[in-house]
């Protein structure tokens, strides 16, 4: 069926298919190459060459899991543990006679820890899943043959198949295009999922193909495309087309990536080229990593000695055992003779002492095996689960105005939200909201415009003083930055002088009305007139130039027409003080590049004059003034001087008068080299614009804000203080990067860059000769010989901040092998880091750096598909769910709506999810140590013999029932100081950056705590109960209750110990730590009331033995006193004498020091430091004048 065509005029000067076709260069002789040997046949599914082509299918998979290597894989991840695999192993010996207990009791334990966390994983996978079905089954019209196209979904699409996308809908795979809705078969393409810009991309097909504009068009189209094969490079593409017996070159004009969505066209065709994953997008991501946290590596390692440990009691005992054994018959005197070893076989046979050590040496290891504990991975599983669930449910990180709370996608990182050392972030998107709001400017000298930029305002409130701009105090209720809500977007300006045409009557109004003309003049956006409502909208190449033609608008000078050679604008006459309709012939574009900085237009006015407006960065424009034209020059490099310091945008505005020589000199070598298709022509272009843009009259100074995202200078002021520093990798230029710096305080004046570029002269003069193997020497040798003068001057000065400036080029060079620990060593010494012009690839090489080089742990956050590499590559990967397109989310590790959200995410949840695991994990080997000390101690004092001091079943149930639930109430609910006070005083983070809490100092105190415990318990216990009589009948105490009593005093030990750690007690954590204990009295009551072929030694033990006898209480109350003893002493004169971090915070709050800022100042001033960033240090750094300190200490004496 056609399609009606979308006819509206284009500025074909800049975008024709004349200056945009492609010819055979080099690039294109290597097609049918190495790397260049892809051949798609387009619309022709049923040839036989297109049908043998083995090309990749269009579904995508980002699980971890597929139901056929779910149980193998998932079998792996959990035996890879090695205590799990012991305990497998254990468990098999289980069913042989060298068990010193039953296998059932032994297995059973075993199935269940395994079982519940395979189930977690399976669950977690398949959340993912979900999340690819929805993006595989999405709908797309695909030709079918007859030029009709029908629905089908993203995942059966094949390479070739010509497809229609409508617009707002996502690319499903790469494509090239073939024609559009428009006349000259452009379209608009919004690459946020890519780049993470919202500013929309122009791409236009080939000549030879733009007629094609209905469905039935495509019955006999035919193509051939010969291209590049699968790669990642985002930006660079090398084709041809055969169409019609002839050739095209194709280039990335013509290609449309994955995820990008199709904006303000109606519709295109293109033909599919890449699919799944092939397509670019999912080339520049990784594999989904089995990440583990440094916890629970480190945790291995503790296993790993205790092993050591369990190996050495074994052999130790087992050579005890195989002397005392070959003792045993001394001629005819048995000295063991209850044991019979003139009869026994193999394990006690004095004859055969060695087979009997050995053997016992097995079951030693499964006795002793009991050291391990066998649920704390799985108590680890349910607990960082547990954790997810609150943070999931934090209201603090809900972000209303989307409906987006956070969302933990995985649940095996939450401590090493606790630990964070570095954070890489994305730019666009992720600090910044993708907004440009016109807030000020400086015209004829005059500053005018009142409004407050973030950083002003997070200054002020920092001081505490009024924001005086402009001559009037600015409020600073947050009710009022909460209700204040745009009623223009892109526009935030506010002065009365200007507003409402009262510009007129300014000292400088001709200025002022010249300036505006720029702003409505100067741009290549498109207006957009809804014929309903009157109203006109702009589409723009950048957010920041849509921001200048809104603001135009707003003051009087509506821009609302364009065609191929006019543009047109409304204005409101100083003399008829009505609105007039003004055209002006649009003669050329002059374009915008990060080589010019600049972008001009030469227009003819309606008086006939020449006109060349001309706006761009202040290092440009200033040199290009004339004379005559710097009448406000010292006043507006004031006025942007100051925009700079408040994070805001600048742009110089000038112009100049043309005569109709000049204007045709330059037009002819301007038309020329835009013609040319010389490996040179950028040059010429360059070279002709050189020589019109010069003696320029200056006008004034734009200055627009790139919106920040709500909170996030307070929230990396906040982490800075914290300790962790901030790296931003951004695809952006390195202007725009900088600017962004100073807006969310990583930069700030006074702070020495160290810049890394690749625009040296002799690097320009290299590129000029084309000698890639030149280019790459003197481009690598400029990039170290750079990074070696900024080592050299962060060596000078120790104390003053650096900033590390880098781009895109020199990045490449800098992740070379044998630069880039130098370039690693530079970047940590410096106070913040930015990287410029990242490509996906070169994100994820710069975390994987980080993390490898500095051994800390990185946390990467993004929100475009561009970023999805880095995210993989972090510890941890932070995707930002707040805006549009789902791919960094679903490679994230945490989804939050809001950069902000990232401070309480880490500073609050991160230091308790440390905190609580490294407690609970340190727990549970003291009461396993405790545990296993009276099990070795009592095979001990019985000779090496296997016996064990316990019932089968005690010995089972005490890691899964009577000691794991308080720890796993510790793990979850305990905090050691409330949330408001860790974001009151920030450095407590540093606790988990530097792992105090699960050092291995402290790991080995808890083990010798146990250790101690375990001794108390066992000698005092056989001392009361053996040889003195146990009951008033005169027996003594038997094994089975010596074991049911030690068992006992263990069981209060390890449930009161939890007790006096817990720093903040809830109902459930008494519940647990007291129902601990109780249920191990319902236990013995249970299971002694069962036949003795199930209780065995248990049987009535409690109801005859033990609950009668007063001894047994008495012991049980000064044993479990006395091992307890030693711990609480230890932590009262820690607390008292040498308090750590959180132990002063815990001080504050005991005392009622909260309120008194002189004593919470001293303890919150360690963490503020003025080579940090963030707009605290900022203020410290002014009010200390650091500055002048810095300048006289240079001056020469």
């Amino acid at each position: 069926m056609g399609t009606g065509r979308k006819r509206r005029l284009h500025f074909s000067k800049i975008y024709s298919f004349k200056c945009g076709r492609n010819r055979f260069d080099d690039d294109h002789s290597q097609i049918g190459g190495p790397g260049f040997s892809r051949v798609v046949y387009c619309n022709e599914t049923g040839v036989a060459e297109a049908a043998s082509q083995s090309y990749a299918d269009n579904y995508v998979r980002s699980t971890k899991y597929t139901p056929m290597t779910f149980l193998p894989k998932s079998l792996f991840e959990q035996f890879r543990r090695v205590a799990n695999f012991y305990f497998l192993v254990t468990g098999i010996l289980s069913f042989t006679k060298l068990a010193p207990y039953s296998a059932v009791s032994a297995i059973l334990p075993l199935i269940v820890v395994i079982g519940a966390t395979m189930v977690k994983e399976g669950i977690e996978d398949w959340q993912r899943q979900k999340q690819d079905y929805e993006v595989n089954n999405r709908k797309v019209k695909v030709h079918r043959g007859g030029g009709v196209f029908e629905s089908r979904e993203w995942k059966n699409l094949r390479v070739g198949d010509v497809v229609k996308v409508v617009k707002d809908e996502f690319f499903p795979a790469d494509l090239l295009i073939l024609s559009s809705s428009y006349e000259d078969a452009v379209c608009y393409v919004e690459t946020m999922n890519l780049d993470g810009e919202t500013n929309l991309k122009l791409k236009q097909s080939l000549e030879a193909t733009s007629t094609i504009h209905d469905d039935s068009d495509f019955n006999h189209f035919k193509a051939t495309v010969k291209c590049e094969d699968p790669n990642a490079s985002l930006y660079t593409f090398v084709g041809t087309m055969e169409y019609q017996e002839q050739q095209y070159a194709l280039s990335p004009q013509q290609l449309l990536l994955r995820d990008s969505k199709l904006r303000n066209t109606d519709y295109i065709y293109g033909a599919v080229i890449f699919t799944g994953h092939d397509t670019k997008v999912i080339q520049n991501s990784t594999e989904a990593p089995s990440k583990r946290s440094g916890i629970e590596r480190r945790t291995d390692r503790i296993i790993y000695f205790l092993f050591f440990i369990l190996f050495l009691m074994a052999f130790l005992g087992s050579v005890y055992f195989g002397v005392v054994t070959k003792r045993d018959l001394d001629g005819d005197r048995q000295r063991r003779w209850y044991l019979g070893p003139d009869r026994s076989d193999i394990f006690f046979d004095p004859k055969r002492a060695p087979a009997a050590a050995v053997y016992h040496f097995l079951t030693a290891l499964l006795l002793y095996g009991y050291l391990i504990p066998i649920s704390l991975y799985v108590s680890i599983e349910i607990v960082k689960v547990l954790q997810t669930i609150f943070i999931n449910n934090d209201i603090h990180m809900y972000y209303e105005e989307a409906d987006k709370p956070a969302h933990a996608r995985t649940s095996n990182l939450t401590e090493e939200l606790g630990q964070i050392d570095t954070i890489l972030s994305d730019k666009t998107g992720t600090l910044t909201c993708n907004s440009m709001e016109f807030i000020k400017c400086s015209v004829a000298g005059t500053a005018y415009g009142r409004g407050v930029t973030e950083v002003e305002r997070a200054m002020a409130k920092r001081t505490g003083s009024p924001l005086i701009v402009n001559g009037r105090d600015q409020l600073l209720d947050d009710h009022n930055d909460e209700d204040s809500t745009l009623s223009v977007k892109g526009y935030n300006f506010e002065d009365e002088r200007v507003t409402n045409g009262y510009w007129f009557h300014e000292p400088h109004s001709d200025v002022i009305q010249k300036f505006f003309r720029l702003l409505a003049i100067c741009h290549t956006a498109i207006p957009d007139l809804d014929e309903e409502t009157g109203k006109v909208t702009y589409e723009a190449e950048s957010p920041d130039e849509a921001a200048f033609v809104i603001a135009a608008r707003e003051l009087g000078f509506e821009f609302y027409k364009r065609t191929q050679t006019t543009v047109s604008f409304m204005e409101l006459d100083p003399v008829s003080k009505k609105r007039v309709e003004r055209t002006y012939e649009l003669l050329n574009v002059l374009e915008f590049n990060s080589a010019r900085k600049r972008m001009s237009v030469i227009v003819r006015d309606e008086d006939g004059k020449l006109l060349l407006l001309c706006k761009g960065a202040d290092s440009v424009m200033f040199d290009r003034l004339a004379k005559n034209g710097r009448e406000f020059e010292e006043s507006t490099k004031e006025h942007v001087n100051e925009y700079a310091d408040a994070g805001l945008r600048t742009l110089i505005l000038a112009y100049r008068e043309l005569n109709e020589e000049e204007y045709k000199e330059f037009n002819e070598k301007f038309t020329e080299a835009k013609n040319s298709v010389s490996a040179d022509r950028d040059e010429l272009i360059d070279q002709a614009t050189e020589e019109i843009e010069k003696d320029l009259i200056l006008l004034g100074a734009t200055a627009v804000e790139d919106k920040l995202q709500k909170g996030v200078p307070e929230c990396i002021d906040k982490l800075a203080q914290a300790g962790i520093k901030i790296w931003v990798l951004t695809g952006d230029k390195m202007e725009t990067a900088i600017n962004i710096g100073f807006a969310c305080s990583l930069l700030r004046q006074g702070m020495k860059q160290i810049i890394i570029t690749l625009e040296s002269p002799e690097i320009i003069a290299a590129e000029k000769d084309g000698d890639k193997n030149v280019i790459s020497k003197v481009s690598k040798e400029s990039v170290k010989k750079q990074i070696l003068a900024g080592k050299a001057q962060l060596t000078a000065s120790t104390s003053d901040p650096f900033a590390l400036i880098i781009d895109g080029k020199s990045l490449a060079y800098a992740l070379h092998d044998d630069i880039k620990s130098t370039f690693l060593e530079l970047a940590v010494g410096c106070a913040s880091v930015i990287c410029c012009r990242s490509s996906p690839k070169q994100k994820a090489l710069v975390t994987r750096l980080v993390k490898e080089g500095t051994g800390k742990t990185t946390l990467a956050i993004g929100d475009g598909a561009n970023d999805v590499g880095m995210l993989q590559e972090a510890d941890i990967g932070v995707g930002i769910s707040g805006v549009e397109g789902m791919q960094a989310v679903m490679s994230s590790d945490i989804a939050i709506a809001q950069f902000r959200f990232l401070e309480r995410l880490l500073l609050v949840h991160g230091h308790w999810c440390y905190r609580r695991i490294s407690s609970m994990i340190c727990y549970f080997f003291y009461k396993n140590i405790v545990f296993g000390t009276t099990v070795f101690l009592y095979e001990a004092y019985a000779s090496f013999s296997g016996q064990p001091a316990y019932n089968d079943w005690y010995l089972s149930l005490y890691n899964v029932f009577f000691t794991s639930l308080p720890a796993i109430a510790l793990g979850v609910f305990d905090q050691d100081v409330s949330a408001r006070f860790c974001l009151k005083f920030p450095l407590l983070y540093q606790e988990g950056v530097q792992n105090t809490l699960f050092r291995w100092r402290r790991i080995f105190g808890w083990m010798l705590n146990g250790l101690v415990s375990g001794v108390i318990i066992f000698f005092l216990c056989t001392r009361a109960l053996d040889p003195e009589s146990y009951r008033k009948n005169g027996k003594t105490a038997g094994m089975e209750v010596v074991g049911a009593t030690i068992y006992t005093c263990v069981v209060w030990v390890a449930n009161c110990q939890m007790a006096l750690a817990v720093s903040y007690f809830t109902l459930i954590q008494h519940v647990f730590i007291w129902g601990g204990i109780i249920l191990w009295y319902l236990f013995l009551l249970a299971y002694g009331a069962m036949p003795t072929s199930i209780s065995t030694t248990a049987y009535n033990v409690f109801v005859e033995t033990l609950a009668p006898a007063p001894s047994y209480w008495v012991v049980t109350l000064f044993v479990v006193i006395a091992a307890l003893v030693p711990y609480f002493c230890y932590k009262a004169v820690q607390m008292r004498f040498f308090p750590a971090y959180h132990g002063m915070i815990q001080w504050i709050r005991y005392e009622g020091n909260t309120d008194d800022p002189e004593y919470v100042n001293m303890v919150r001033q360690r963490s503020i430091r003025t080579t940090t960033v963030g707009y605290t240090a900022r203020s410290i750094a002014r009010d200390n004048n650091l500055y002048h300190l810095n300048l006289e200490l240079q001056a020469p004496k």
